[in-house]
């Protein structure tokens, strides 16, 4: 297969997917990893990818960083980097939340409106694609965010581990949902400034 066919199947992929890992690529397109990465440069140069640690991610009109003044669209506290919660919409909008606490909570009011959700790894500042991430919530470390807190994890060795130091439990992104709702149903959450 050609670049400019593999290029194209990438761009497909991409397209469904939203994201992906370069070791999925390389599987699914029977190239080397080192292939893909060199077939992915042209994409993430014209910024139509977003590089993430271990794959890609389909690019916005707004990146992640740019939050600086940005309001959480859930709670109306300041959005900071490293917390960031990123929802893309149907629409092609952009909203952000100011943790992953008010990002899932907002996900879940808006359904099938949300076409991809982007958070930040706690411990490693890389973007992750949500629906892949593990979440640790009911954690000792308190952030002086939103409770009950929640913190996004690429791996869940690193969950696991993080656990075994700070406490709390480990979710997948559809217990976290269904965890998160059921706590926010009694008194024991906080989404004031």
């Amino acid at each position: 297969m050609l670049a400019i066919e593999r290029l194209e199947k990438i761009k497909a992929i991409l397209q469904t997917e939203k994201n992906v890992k370069i070791s999925q690529l390389s599987e699914r397109l029977n190239v080397s990893e080192m292939t893909i990465h060199r077939d992915l440069k042209p994409l993430i140069d014209d910024n139509y990818v977003i590089k993430t640690f271990g794959g890609v991610s389909l690019a916005t009109s707004t990146p992640i960083n740019d939050t600086i003044n940005e309001q959480c669209i859930y709670c109306h506290r300041p959005v900071h980097g490293k917390m960031t919660y990123k929802l893309i919409l149907v629409n092609k909008q952009t909203e952000f939340a100011c943790c992953a606490h008010c990002g899932l909570l907002r996900q879940m009011q808006l359904g099938d409106e949300v076409v991809q959700a982007i958070s930040y790894d706690f411990l490693r500042q890389t973007t992750i694609s949500v629906p892949r991430a593990f979440f640790v919530m009911d954690t000792s470390l308190d952030l002086g965010c939103c409770q009950p807190q929640v913190l996004s994890f690429e791996w869940k060795e690193h969950a696991d581990k993080f656990v075994q130091g700070f406490g709390g439990e480990v979710y997948t992104f559809k217990e976290i949902l269904a965890i998160l709702q059921e706590k926010m149903s009694g008194n024991d959450h906080s989404c004031h400034p």
